[in-house]
């Protein structure tokens, strides 16, 4: 929590509500002013995750590294249309091309050996219980690296409407707590801004060898947590307010 308390002359304070409208409006605070600052976090399962996969190829040419590569890439984006992964939910992150050496010992300089191109695509799956298969179906059908899962909430508005809630009344207990130690009766809001981040754990993935375990790698979703920060000025007031 951080809070100031302005005991100077008044003030002019610009509220930021509706910014086609109201961009003009101000309140003037006559008395004193406390700032503070309110999150509140609210949990809930995902329901959906997304994580990141490619290819890389090796040849002696870029043009032959390119079109290997491309073969490579529209298999594993084929195959990912192929496990119910929407067209929409797949998307090319980067495609790069870049000369490849090796490092010579004797001489010790860098040889040429010809070029690399690498192709990341990010795919979204909506059906959470058949992330551990989709993950090793693609790896099966030949991507050479695999990053994630981030796990997210598809709508979480009803989520922050209650992160917020809540942040308002624990933000105005805590005024009226400063206002009531100094002689003040009540509170008003002169201004709010917000803020919305996400809290999630490290997702729990194992991946293991075909030759020890046939099952899909387990990957536990845990929890996403839903956080709402408000700066929030308060004016102290003489009457009570509800304001």
């Amino acid at each position: 929590m951080r809070f100031s308390i302005l005991l100077a002359g008044a003030a002019s304070v610009l509220i930021p509500a509706n910014f086609a409208q109201a961009a003009n409006v101000q309140i003037a605070a006559q008395n004193p002013v406390i700032e503070l600052s309110v999150s509140e976090q609210v949990d809930s399962a995902p329901d959906m995750a997304t994580f990141s996969t490619g290819v890389e190829s090796r040849a002696k040419t870029a043009t032959q590294a390119l079109r290997e590569n491309s073969v490579q890439a529209r298999a594993v984006i084929n195959r990912l249309k192929s496990l119910g992964i929407a067209e929409k939910d797949i998307q090319t992150t980067g495609i790069n091309l870049r000369a490849d050496y090796d490092y010579d010992q004797e001489s010790r300089e860098n040889q040429f050996v010809g070029y690399v191109v690498s192709n990341q695509v990010s795919a979204t799956v909506r059906d959470l219980p058949r992330l551990g298969e989709i993950l090793d179906a693609i790896v099966s059908s030949g991507a050479t690296n695999l990053n994630g899962p981030s796990f997210s909430i598809s709508d979480d508005s009803k989520l922050k409407d209650v992160a917020r809630e809540r942040a308002l009344t624990n933000g105005k207990v805590r005024a009226m707590s400063y206002a009531r130690s100094e002689g003040y009766s009540g509170v008003r809001i002169l201004s709010i801004s917000e803020g919305i981040s996400y809290e999630s754990e490290a997702p729990m993935m194992r991946m293991e060898s075909a030759a020890v375990s046939s099952a899909p790698p387990p990957v536990a979703p845990g929890q996403v947590g839903t956080v709402v920060s408000l700066s929030i000025k308060y004016e102290m007031t003489l009457l009570h307010s509800d304001l």
